[in-house]
This record gives structure tokens, C-alpha cells and sequence, in this order.
């Protein structure tokens, strides 16, 4: 029998979950009566209450988030069901704000809003030793001391360190007011001692981590900081230069000191990836959701990195935000693409709950999905029809742009106009197949190479050689088959390519 439970449902088994180990490290002398269980939104619910219902909890705590609230939601009846006496405490950004109108909330017994690291163990305590608590609602610690939370990165099990991506932030919190996101609502971001980290960082190491994710926000925002931790990878990489190492971390775009560039040229190629949001290149836009961003500097830094590094950059826009309509959003792609990141994310706006780009609702008329991720329906300046193309754009983007399997015939697809021609291609897909998603490599090339051929009226020649290059590069066993049969002046019917073989 265990006292407390402390679980969630992860979007990937690769996943693991930072804040239930923050949860766990900081219980104190109730850690001995408390376990971690973690699954995967795939895990079928049965197996999920078998398992937690096999400790005989008194308490269990989850997380809940914008991924796994759908499915938490169908959770959370079943284990009353079969155990009606245990308490359920619920926490997480996606339940720490709107609480009085969410259906989750209300079949929970306790919901902790905002920061649980400190909070959870009170309530637990309560609920297991008494005095019982009288609210239901209980507001995390906002903001924390972050010296009175114990690090949790112990709490990596072997099994984490070998196969799963291990979570690490040097700071909370963000000093910016983005209004699309819940760090608008911080007002400022505040450090974890840094000599700890380090020490934590060094002990995982001499377990064997060597894929580390950094959930900082603004992980650059202070120069002294980052060059510290990107010179603690460095010292490693540099004395064991066959033993890999990744370390991944979110930048703020505009911001790239001399002591920080003088860091990064240094790391081998695999080694550092960067996530960075661009968002929006649109300068009214970006005033209307209090976004500050030097366009000037970040497109500058991207160039720099993009030529100067060998890191992995993946960047991100945003489609559907207050005031943006389709043709700036495409200049925006447009001009993203053209200093070639290694990715980019197209994402579609989501009215996170208690972000502030709700304000925006009725003066911009935007429309979300009731449910969970709620997503941008239509706005004043984007319809419901252009929405869902910009959607199934970013589904084929994934597929075609970000997969890295079509370098050499992707420059072919996206000529001078990358947006335009990227979204002629996207509508023609959906009509060809009406399908976003399941698109073996083969049935993908077979697609490409249709629409090229066929459609854009490219040269067989030159379209046989890139999509072979591209399928051999893939790893695929097999040969191209081009069926000049059936060709004219060097172009091909729509059926022209075959694939023999099979990916692996």
C-alpha cells in the first residue's frame, strides 16, 4: 500500500514528467509513503486505473495539461468507480486558471491553481494526518522561493537517463508579456542557484545522461548564465568528443551576446538545438500582443547561427493571432524560410486558459474549439476556410519540410514564393487524399512527384533525380521506377512515378 500516487498522462513514453518529481522531491518525510506513475495518452484507461488503484492510494495527485486534459477527464470517473474513498488532487497550468467552468475540476475532491511544488505536500499532509482541509481550491505558492524548492533531477530513474528526454530549468518564470502565452502572467523570470544546477547537471552526467532539454523561456536572457551551463556541456563534449551529447534549449530571438556566440561555435554538429520563436514578423501585430521583438536583430541572429554553428535551429510562427491576416502570415513563412532553419513549427493559436489574448476575442473576431487544445477557429482577418488550409498546411509542413527527407526536391517545390506554392501543394494533397496523416514515404514521394510532374509541369529528368536522391538519403531499400511511358516532352502523366521497395 502507498499512501500518495503521484501520476499524469504523457503525450510520449519519451516524456518524462518534471513536475511530478518536483512533487515527489518536495513531500519531505511523506516521500516514503509516496510513487510516481506515469503513462501515455495511448495507455488504454483500464490499464492506467489497474495500475494505480493497485497501490491503494489515499491520494493521488495528477497533472493535468492542455494535452491530456480530454483524456483525464474520461480518467478520473473510472477511479471513482472502483475507489470513491480516495481523494483526487488535481494540478497543472491547464486547470490552475477558469477553474469554476471546467468539468475536470468539478469531479476532482482538491485543485491546486498555479505552482504545487510546496503547496501539494501541505494538502497532502492534511488529507492524510488532518485537520482536513475546508477549500477546494488551494493557490500554489506564487511566485515560490526557489531556494526553499528541493531539485528533483534524482528522482531520474536509470531507466530515464537511458531512454527518455530528462527536463531541466535553470529559471521559472519570463519578463516578457507575450499575451499568447501563460508567462505573460509572470513578472519576471527568477534563477535557480547556479552552482546547484551545475552540481545536478554533473551528477546526471556521471550516470549516464546525455540528452538534456532546458525548459527555461529565456534560457539567454542573462549572458553570464547560459555561457556557465553551455561551458559545462562544452567541458564535456571537448574531453570525450566520441561519447555524444545533446542538449536543447529555447532562445529568445533577439537577444545573442558576444559571450554566448563565442560558446556556441564551439559545439559539433548533433550536439545543440535551439528552439526559437519568431511568432510573428509583423510589427502591428506584434504591439497588439505586447510582444517585444527587435525583427531586425532576431533575423540578424538567426543568420548568424544558421552560418557561423553547426546548431540544430527549430523555430517557430504562430497563424491566427489577433489582427494577422493570411498574406502576412505567408511574408512572415516567406521570409523565415529564406534563412533556412533547419525546422519550422506552424502552429495554430491557442487560447491557452488565463492567457491574456482572450482580451482580444470580440474586438478581432476569433472563434476557438470548446475543447482542449482550443484552438483558432476563424478571426476577422483569417476565415474558417483559409484556418483549416493554414492547419492542413502545417500537418503536410511536418511531413515535406521539417521531416528533413526532402532536401533536394523540397527547393524544387517551394521555387520564389515558399507559402504560396507550399499551400497550392497542401490544398492538393488534402483534395488528392483527403488525408493529413499516415502517408508512407513511398505513397509521400509518389505525391511529390505526381504534383511536380503533372501539375507544376517540372522536368522528368530533373524530378526522377531529386526524389531518388531523396529516397536513397531516407534510408530506403529499393529503386526509383520512372515509367517514361506515357511522357512527352519531358514531362510524365500524373501516375508516372512507381516506388520498388520498402522503407525502413
Amino acid at each position: 500500500m502507498t499512501d500518495i500516487v503521484l501520476a499524469t498522462l504523457n503525450a510520449r513514453w519519451t516524456h518524462a514528467a518534471l513536475g511530478l518529481r518536483y512533487l515527489m522531491a518536495n513531500l519531505g518525510d511523506l516521500q516514503s509513503r509516496a510513487c510516481i506513475e506515469e503513462f501515455t495518452l495511448a495507455t488504454p484507461l483500464e490499464d492506467v486505473v489497474d495500475r494505480l488503484l493497485a497501490h491503494q492510494p489515499r491520494v493521488l495527485g495528477l497533472g493535468i495539461y492542455i494535452w491530456n486534459v480530454a483524456r483525464s477527464s474520461e480518467l478520473i470517473p473510472l477511479l471513482r468507480q472502483r475507489a470513491p474513498q480516495m481523494k483526487i488532487v488535481l494540478g497543472g497550468p491547464e486547470v490552475s486558471h477558469e477553474t469554476d467552468a471546467q468539468a475536470i475540476v468539478a469531479m476532482a475532491d482538491h485543485v491546486i491553481t498555479g505552482p504545487g511544488d510546496l503547496s501539494f505536500a501541505v494538502l497532502a499532509r492534511q488529507l492524510l494526518d488532518g485537520p482536513r482541509p475546508l477549500n477546494k481550491r488551494i493557490a500554489g505558492v506564487q511566485p515560490p522561493e526557489l531556494s526553499d524548492i528541493a531539485l528533483p533531477y534524482a528522482l531520474y530513474t536509470d531507466t530515464d537517463i537511458a531512454h527518455r528526454h530528462l527536463y531541466i530549468e535553470a529559471s521559472r518564470g519570463c519578463p516578457f508579456k507575450c499575451e499568447f502565452c501563460l508567462s505573460a502572467l509572470d513578472k519576471t523570470a527568477w534563477p535557480f542557484a547556479l552552482p546547484a544546477v551545475l552540481d545536478e547537471l554533473a551528477r546526471l552526467y556521471e550516470r549516464g545522461a546525455r540528452r538534456f532539454r532546458f525548459v527555461d523561456r529565456t534560457f539567454n536572457l542573462k549572458a553570464a548564465t547560459g555561457r556557465a551551463i553551455l561551458d559545462f556541456f562544452l567541458e564535456r563534449i571537448e574531453a570525450a568528443p566520441d561519447d555524444p551529447l545533446f542538449a536543447h534549449f529555447e532562445l529568445v530571438p533577439d537577444h545573442l551576446p558576444e559571450a554566448l556566440k563565442a560558446a556556441i561555435v564551439r559545439f559539433p554538429a548533433g550536439a545543440l538545438q535551439f528552439e526559437i520563436g519568431i511568432q510573428t514578423w509583423n510589427p502591428q501585430v506584434q504591439a497588439r500582443i505586447s510582444r517585444r521583438q527587435d525583427n531586425d536583430l532576431a533575423q540578424a541572429n538567426l543568420q548568424w547561427l544558421r552560418t557561423h554553428t553547426h546548431a540544430h535551429l527549430h523555430v517557430d510562427l504562430i497563424a491566427g493571432l489577433p489582427g494577422e491576416d493570411l498574406a502576412s502570415f505567408g511574408a512572415g513563412f516567406d521570409r523565415l524560410w529564406a534563412l533556412e532553419p533547419h525546422e519550422i513549427q506552424v502552429g495554430v493559436l491557442k487560447r491557452l486558459r488565463g492567457a491574456p489574448i482572450a482580451r482580444h476575442t470580440v474586438e478581432h473576431g476569433m472563434r476557438f474549439t470548446e475543447h482542449a487544445p482550443y484552438e483558432v477557429i476563424q478571426t476577422a482577418a483569417i476565415s474558417a476556410h483559409d484556418m483549416a488550409r493554414v492547419r492542413r498546411f502545417a500537418r503536410y509542413w511536418d511531413l515535406y519540410g521539417n521531416s528533413g527527407r526532402f532536401r533536394a526536391s523540397l527547393p524544387a517545390l517551394l521555387g520564389d514564393t515558399p507559402f504560396t506554392r507550399f499551400m497550392a501543394f497542401s490544398d492538393w494533397l488534402h483534395a488528392r487524399t483527403a488525408a493529413t496523416h499516415r502517408l508512407a514515404l513511398e505513397t509521400q514521394m509518389d505525391l511529390l512527384g505526381e504534383w511536380l510532374l503533372s501539375i507544376d509541369g517540372q522536368s522528368a529528368q530533373t524530378v526522377t533525380a531529386t526524389l531518388e536522391q531523396d529516397y536513397v538519403a531516407s534510408g530506403a531499400h529499393g529503386r526509383l521506377s520512372f515509367m517514361a511511358k506515357g511522357a512527352t516532352g519531358g514531362r510524365a502523366t500524373p501516375k508516372a512515378l512507381r516506388w520498388r521497395g520498402a522503407a525502413t
